[in-house]
């Protein structure tokens, strides 16, 4: 069955009888100043511009003619994905466009269509033209992605064209700066997923069917929560903290994300009682660290969006606090349009948008942008922090697979892409990847974390 036929009737019809640069103005407003940096003063974003009318070139500096990829009867299909391989423009990937820049007096001339390139990725258009491409868990696999076939899914393309732009600004004369290379803002995150092994007597059953020793089973049951082993949140909290300190408050947060639902969903299991004493201790613990809490979307949501505004609730009321940030359990948010549900329900910032079984860029950046509804061409309020890695990606034999040297490399060449583009970097580490004894992920995060402060002074 072809791709197009994936493509809803409704779909097509909105962008053939619509044109690009009616609901597109704001929208194309933003992708400038989004490529160029909220460093950039107005006055010179306005000398980028993006028309193929030739009686506007005089209003600009530097002229991106668009490519034609927002045209009503290419949009939204096939047809308008981009070929492989791809081709270049001044050794940047370039998706859309010909790799072509000339200079006409003052000006520059570029049909290299970064807008359509950047619109691309910010916005996951890839997933919502190839609908039929879904793992077991109904999300767009990092394999399948364009940004890891054509091999830069380490590298933020878009972030990449905004430093175009402005060579290309700075090439006409226009004064423009580079931004500062560093971690503009660290997020440290941890999804509760199970944050006891044994504190239950369902735990205690479930252990015995596994074969464990009973006697074993009760001592951490009956224990200290101390004792249990998942319970590694002290150990990864003081990490973080450290790390803060180094960073400063404003420019690090530590952030845990809680489940609110999913009861009767497998995959959402174990369930916990946010009410229950254990919880309330873990949560203590968050309060005293600083550290934030948000809602961990339940696998159940995700596949009925309409359950988020209830586990929301369920959290705040829990807590008795307002919570405004979320991430997807098992990083499940399904369909780019599913996400419109998050801003209904209150939520204002994102963590879910990385890849399971591929860490890099997913979006194309390593900077917060608000979400683009690709359908209606239009921005949204949620803000999305792309999620720069997780600990089980680089691990597991179903993703990437690495060894430590390995994994601790790849990592550390990501962290460095964002360190390049004055980005957000965003960890999410488990408290069950950091038992002891238990893999590699309590020994990579501390070396992680060690070289992100070492590089500070660098």
């Amino acid at each position: 069955m072809g791709v197009s036929q994936f493509i809803s009737p409704y779909f097509a019809w909105h962008f053939k009888r619509n044109k690009p640069f009616g609901l597109m103005t704001e929208l194309i407003r933003y992708l400038i100043r989004f490529l160029l940096g909220d460093h950039v003063p107005e006055e010179v974003a306005a000398q980028a511009g993006y028309t193929s009318d030739e009686a506007l070139f005089t209003q600009y500096r530097v002229v991106m003619i668009p490519s034609g990829f927002f045209d009503g009867e290419a949009f939204g299909r096939a047809g308008s994905l981009p070929s492989l391989p791809l081709r270049q423009v001044e050794g940047t990937p370039l998706l859309f466009g010909e790799p072509l820049v000339n200079r006409v007096g003052e000006r520059l001339l570029v049909r290299a269509d970064l807008l359509a390139g950047a619109f691309f990725l910010l916005s996951r258009y890839e997933e919502i033209v190839r609908r039929d491409v879904r793992d077991v868990h109904g999300r767009f696999p990092g394999r399948e992605s364009l940004p890891f076939r054509a091999g830069f899914i380490h590298r933020p393309l878009v972030d990449e064209y905004g430093r175009l732009l402005r060579r290309w600004l700075r090439q006409t004369g226009v004064s423009v700066q580079e931004p500062p290379q560093r971690i503009r803002h660290l997020h440290l995150t941890h999804d509760v997923d199970a944050p006891f092994a044994c504190r239950t007597w369902r735990n205690v059953a479930r252990g015995v069917a596994e074969g464990k020793n009973l006697r074993t089973l009760l001592r951490i049951k009956f224990g200290a929560l101390e004792n249990d082993p998942f319970y590694t949140f002290p150990w990864l909290l003081c990490e973080d903290g450290q790390v803060r300190t180094a960073f400063g408050e404003e420019r690090c947060d530590i952030d845990l994300f809680f489940k609110a639902g999913g009861y009767g969903e497998k995959a959402d299991k174990p369930c916990y009682n946010l009410r229950g004493k254990d919880i309330r201790r873990l949560y203590s613990l968050v309060q005293d660290s600083r550290a934030k809490a948000g809602l961990h979307v339940s696998y159940r949501a995700g596949k009925n969006p309409a359950r988020v505004a209830a586990e929301k609730e369920r959290l705040q009321q829990a807590f008795s606090r307002e919570i405004c940030a979320s991430r997807h359990h098992f990083l499940a948010a399904r369909e780019p349009e599913d996400m419109a549900v998050l801003e209904q329900a209150g939520i204002t910032d994102d963590f879910t948008t990385g890849y399971a079984d591929v860490a890099g860029f997913r979006l194309g950046t390593s900077r917060p942008v608000r979400r683009i509804d690709a359908v209606n061409r239009r921005l949204s309020a949620l803000t999305l922090h792309p999620l720069t890695m997780m600990d089980s990606t680089l691990s597991e034999s179903k993703y990437m697979g690495m060894n430590f040297e390995k994994a601790l490399d790849y990592a550390v060449r990501l962290t460095e892409q964002v360190r390049l583009f004055n980005g957000e970097l965003t960890l999410l580490w488990h408290n069950t990847s950091v038992v002891e004894g238990e893999g590699y992920h309590k020994m990579l995060y501390a070396a992680l974390l060690k070289k992100i402060m070492l590089d500070m002074h660098t």
